[in-house]
């Protein structure tokens, strides 16, 4: 019984601290390419436009080189992706 419960908490801990080791960098060109896939299933010509706003302002930011830029990136692109996924949901 301790074995399996100790195990389950180890596999839960591995879980949940995997994505932390990804670097913002990483973060960030995976939502980019997350935004990319979206843009052809955006009903309408201003979200896409509102879409590439966000995706140039990222792009810009990661352009910086520089940590607070990843991060700035990453920030930007999560907040356009969370807008897609409610314009979905109809909120």
């Amino acid at each position: 019984m301790n074995r399996s419960v100790l195990l389950g908490l180890f596999v839960t801990a591995s879980v949940l601290a995997g994505p932390s080791f990804a670097s913002p960098k990483d973060e960030c060109q995976v939502n980019l390419q997350t935004l990319s896939n979206a843009r052809a299933q955006l009903p309408s010509t201003s979200q896409q436009q509102n879409l590439d706003n966000s995706v140039q302002q990222a792009k810009a930011a990661e352009a910086q080189k520089t940590e607070k830029g990843s991060e700035d990136c990453v920030a930007i692109t999560d907040r356009a992706i969370l807008e897609i996924r409610n314009s979905q949901k109809g909120g």
